[in-house]
């Protein structure tokens, strides 16, 4: 194969033009939670979450390794995304994952790969 030469150049391996199979966009809500839990930190969470059930946030910086800030940071995100719920007891913050919350994402996901 000479430099420069295409791949692509038998019109049988391409027909510009050819009409596509369009299905449903997907919720937008669905990209939300996936850039949420993309991130290994929060991600990390939410396995912790869902082993432990409801979680105090004072003691999920040891595992984690981070300073109460930021662990705080990441919990508000996955608050804001619907993923996990926090309930105030005294001046304590416990949070757990949402019920029902990681099968829904998880069948959005599914319904994508069946269209």
């Amino acid at each position: 194969m000479a430099i420069g030469e295409n791949l692509l150049a038998d019109d049988a391996v391409c027909s510009p033009g050819s009409p596509l199979t369009l299905p449903q966009a997907p919720d937008a809500s669905l990209a939300g939670s996936l850039r949420v839990l993309a991130d290994p930190t929060r991600l990390r969470i939410v396995q912790i979450l869902a082993a432990n059930g409801s979680v105090c946030a004072c003691d999920l910086e040891p595992p984690l390794g981070l300073s109460q800030p930021t662990v705080s940071h990441h919990l508000r995100q996955l608050v804001q995304a619907g993923i996990v719920e926090r309930e105030k007891r005294g001046t304590w913050a416990f949070y757990r994952v949402t019920p029902g919350m990681i099968g829904a994402i998880a069948e959005d996901l599914g319904a994508i790969e069946r269209a």
